[in-house]
């Protein structure tokens, strides 16, 4: 590899090598879905991402803790710090638990993450799990002086915090007395704060909201923005490496993270490195629940939106994401989607030409009679290939450039594939290091994997054709070949008056 890891910071809005703050350890922090219902494919695109990042760094040698949260509780309707909490609202509405409208999403989002191919996080939080964390965490806030209860609520003190010289607004790049000014148009609910720009600590609970828990302040529950930078803390450290999200998280969840975390004891920016995805979009416009313009996943899967004329599989899906750039929007269409699936199919089947090339390469012998200049030529060429895979993955994560450079080395393997004479200009090493680079990017970093084309009781029903063909045919041993392969597949043919069937095997 010419070149070490480089991601792009959005805290600092620059590019650099990546160093760990403890190597080999790295810890990676990505803000999950809020579960009260179905999660759509915009919010599949951070978890894609943050998969193939934490793959690359455990290929790269590093020990990642990988941590990624459930939102059960606290985030209130239009991410605002009144009316009802999202779930709770869903609960009423169906008069079941809220934990069980939780619960419920929250295995549908896991089962289409693993679907999707994302490696389970190391870590999987639940906000309502850690209140006692959160709770300790408002009591340091107010200690140093940024918070503030209010008829049983708490309050962030952003005029404090930044009288104390802090910078509230330096991760989405936003000056203060302009956030202000808008804020001023709504002022609904505001009574209990000293300033428009404060953000709710913990907030006492009223009638509506199903959930609350006791604390010094009230009983109430705690503020969306707080339960990430709590369970951060608890499972990374006051400062650790990658904090990860979608851009509509920048501002204001985010951006309340870091003036939480720097309000506390061992301040911090809480992460090193901010990295945000880009959205997904339809049609140009930003896939949103709000907008009702979104794709759920399991309709992505299935086809059934009207936005779509089929359904598309959890790898073509997968390979659609890397496509693009992590930091470039990315748009819906079935045109797009059905390119995917070409280039996802063009992949798989290059894995199974490395097992050809492979069997090839070690009938060869060790010594073979070919001109040392041409081997050298041809070997430079093969590990430029197959080293520029790597380049894209160090530029700032660009799957984008690594697919395209997979598909300029496999061109090169197809070559050799259909002139296996000219194998004899490569050394065994460096066609043994191209389809390792290739199997071990595509399988273990992109974490790309063969799909079935075909369902297996379509297969049985065509055998049984065949073999009833045979039958007719009296071609007995056909029939017998036949009986013979599907039992050893615990597949029983059974022979009936009106026709053929089958049974699984009780022996």
């Amino acid at each position: 590899m010419t070149q070490p890891l480089a991601l792009y910071n959005t805290l600092t809005r620059q590019k650099a090598p990546f160093e760990p703050l403890n190597a080999p350890f790295v810890g990676v922090y990505l803000c999950g879905p809020t579960v009260y219902s179905e999660a759509h494919v915009g919010n599949a695109r951070g978890p894609v991402v943050f998969d193939v990042l934490t793959r690359y760094l455990r290929y790269l040698q590093y020990k990642v803790r990988y941590v990624r949260n459930i939102t059960d509780v606290g985030h209130l309707v239009d991410d605002a710090d009144e009316g009802e909490d999202k779930i709770g609202r869903i609960a009423r509405a169906r008069q079941v638990e809220p934990m069980e409208v939780a619960e419920g999403y929250t295995n549908l989002y896991q089962d289409h993450m693993v679907a999707l191919g994302c490696l389970p996080p190391d870590i999987t939080p639940r906000a309502s799990g850690h209140i006692i964390e959160q709770i300790e965490m408002v009591q340091q806030i107010m200690a140093n002086g940024f918070g503030y209860e209010s008829n049983g609520s708490v309050y962030f003190d952003v005029p404090a915090y930044n009288a104390a010289g802090r910078e509230y607004g330096k991760l989405s790049n936003r000056v203060v007395e302009e956030l202000l000014a808008g804020s001023r148009d709504n002022l609904t609910g505001q009574d209990e704060k000293r300033s428009p720009l404060d953000f709710a600590l913990w907030k006492r609970a009223d009638e509506r909201h199903l959930m609350h828990w006791p604390s010094p302040w009230s009983e109430g529950f705690p503020g969306w923005h707080l339960e990430c930078s709590a369970m951060s803390r608890k499972y990374l450290g006051a400062e650790f490496d990658i904090h990860g999200g979608g851009l509509d998280l920048m501002f204001p969840h985010h951006e309340c993270e870091i003036a939480q975390s720097q309000a506390c004891e061992h301040p911090t920016n809480e992460a090193r490195v901010w990295m945000h995805n880009n959205m997904i979009t339809i049609n140009g416009q930003k896939m949103s629940k709000a907008l009702g313009n979104f794709i759920t996943i399991s309709q992505l899967f299935s086809g059934e939106n009207e936005v779509l004329t089929q359904g598309y599989s959890p790898m073509t899906s997968r390979f659609f994401l890397l496509q693009a750039h992590y930091r470039s929007p990315v748009d819906i269409t079935d045109e797009g989607l059905q390119a995917a699936g070409k280039g996802y199919r063009k992949i798989m089947n290059g894995l199974r030409l490395l097992a050809k090339l492979e069997a090839e390469n070690s009938a060869r012998p060790t010594k073979i009679d070919r001109l040392e200049a041409d081997t050298s030529t041809a070997d430079t060429e093969l590990r430029k290939l197959a080293d520029d895979c790597f380049a894209g993955l160090n530029d700032d994560l660009n799957t984008a450039r690594t697919l395209a450079s997979l598909f300029n080395l496999l061109r090169k393997l197809n070559g050799y594939a259909a002139k296996p004479d000219t194998l004899a200009q490569l050394s065994p090493e460096a066609l043994a290091e191209a389809t390792a680079t290739y199997r071990t990017l595509v399988q273990n970093v992109l974490g790309l994997h063969d799909e079935p084309r075909a369902r297996a009781e379509d297969l049985l029903s065509l055998t049984l054709h065949f073999y009833q063909e045979a039958k007719t045919a009296k071609d007995y041993g056909k029939v017998d070949e036949i009986r013979a392969a599907l039992k050893q597949q615990g597949i029983v043919v059974k022979d009936s008056k009106t026709g053929v069937d089958w049974a699984y095997s009780e022996e």
